[in-house]
């Protein structure tokens, strides 16, 4: 009983260690995420771009990061998570770090957009969702927030620091700051980072030992594997149902606040390095939301999580024009507590309810639907920044962000509850 016992925690000790450095990975790639906001204005006195040219080499980058998503899933599949990771923090260290030598758009939207889009993408939610269905039968949920959190929180967090370097520095000290994380992580996945609990001779935290061992990685090229879970996942109404939910995600979160926030409170008179500040706040009560979200998503229905989420968001949305001043006031930092815990607490009932319907291709699916909230995301960061171009203001985005929201509380709603698994076949 003893050596049973001591086992057992040597199991669980390695499994949290494992978890440790996937969490690292996550936040180590989240420095370019929180890039554009921060970069816009300097960008644009820098070369004298417009915010709709600089907002269209972002569209390309929400795309190919969402796009990559699932690809990169089965690719984990087919050659590890460690290479693939690897690999990916490489691409967004190149992107991020060669953008200092660049002296036209098409470079912008080629580093920015095709690298480091490439690269993020290979680091997107589906990694999450992937080392959680390997690594976690007890707790999935939680973990999952907690590697959600850090990712979006470490996104934020980055913003004061690349701010304070920008007006302090010049917006390359920032670049080079962001390739240089990516870069500091690459050994720490090589040496640590494994694909599965076997590989170090233990089973998934909560898994019975005694339980059949999971079938290999289908050796089906990664491409054919991605698109045959997409066909197959495709036929169902629920995936459509959570494609357009987080579409709307995307384009409330990373392409609306992430990419626009910053600038709109500058419209108004706020410093940057303030409404960074404020950006980051939202970063730190995400991991509170996040982690929770996670937490009740083991525990109760997550169609009803979603729908709650989005309607709370929607509401707060529509209330932000009406916040925005020079010096940030008690109404605006109630908002930011409040939509900070909704930030990407949609993660959570998202893969629970993609790993119920979908089975074994559930973290595939997700790439998917998680390729849609990209999609979201691209679509208002372009429209966002036309909006301000033409108008002066982006009073309309936030409005409609927050209608858009409203309507992704229904989506969820009408998910109906998952069928028989067994009736799923894996896609092949």
């Amino acid at each position: 009983m003893l050596e049973n016992r001591v086992k057992r925690t040597r199991s669980q000790n390695l499994v949290w260690a494992v978890a440790a450095v996937a969490l690292v990975s996550i936040v180590g790639a989240a420095g370019f995420r929180a890039t554009p906001g921060v970069l816009i204005e300097p960008l644009e006195q820098a070369f004298g771009w417009s915010r709709g040219t600089i907002s269209a080499a972002v569209s390309i980058n929400l795309v190919l990061y969402g796009l990559t998503s699932p690809f990169a899933a089965a690719l984990m599949e087919r050659f590890g998570m460690r290479r693939v990771v690897a690999g990916a923090l490489l691409l967004v260290a190149a992107g991020s770090g060669l953008t200092v030598f660049m002296t036209a758009s098409w470079q912008l939207m080629l580093l920015w957009g095709v690298l480091v889009g490439l690269g993020t993408g290979s680091m997107a939610l589906a990694f999450v969702a992937t080392f959680t269905s390997r690594w976690f039968v007890k707790h999935r949920g939680l973990v999952t927030g907690v590697l959600t959190a850090g990712g979006a929180a470490g996104q934020l967090v980055f913003l004061p620091l690349l701010a304070s370097l920008v007006q302090a520095y010049d917006w390359r000290v920032a670049a080079l700051t962001v390739a240089g994380s990516a870069l500091l992580v690459v050994p720490l996945v090589l040496w640590l980072l494994r694909d599965d609990p076997a590989d170090l001779g233990i089973t998934a935290y909560g898994a019975n030992p005694d339980a059949p061992a999971a079938a290999p990685s289908v050796s089906t090229g990664a491409a054919r594997r991605a698109l045959g879970a997409l066909r197959d996942a495709a036929r169902t109404r629920t995936f459509w149902l959570l494609a357009g939910g987080f579409a709307i995600c995307g384009a409330t979160t990373n392409g609306l606040v992430g990419t626009h926030f910053i600038p709109a409170a500058h419209d108004h008179g706020m410093p940057t390095t303030t409404a960074a500040s404020l950006l980051a706040l939202v970063g730190i009560f995400d991991i509170v939301g996040t982690i929770a979200s996670g937490w009740l998503t083991d525990r109760f229905d997550p169609r009803w999580l979603l729908g709650v989420y989005y309607a709370l968001r929607g509401l707060s949305l529509m209330l932000l024009p009406e916040l925005f001043a020079a010096d940030p006031h008690p109404s605006m930092l109630v908002f930011i507590l409040f939509y900070g815990l909704d930030w990407v607490a949609t993660v959570p009932p998202t893969i629970a309810l993609c790993r119920q319907h979908f089975g074994a291709s559930g973290a595939i699916v997700f790439g998917w639907v998680f390729a849609s909230h990209q999609f979201g995301a691209a679509g208002i960061a372009l429209v966002a920044g036309l909006v301000r171009d033409s108008s002066g203001s982006y009073a309309a985005a936030f409005y409609g962000a927050g209608l858009l929201s409203l309507a992704a509380t229904a989506m969820s709603l009408a998910i109906t509850r998952p069928g028989v698994l067994r009736r799923w076949r894996l896609a092949a």
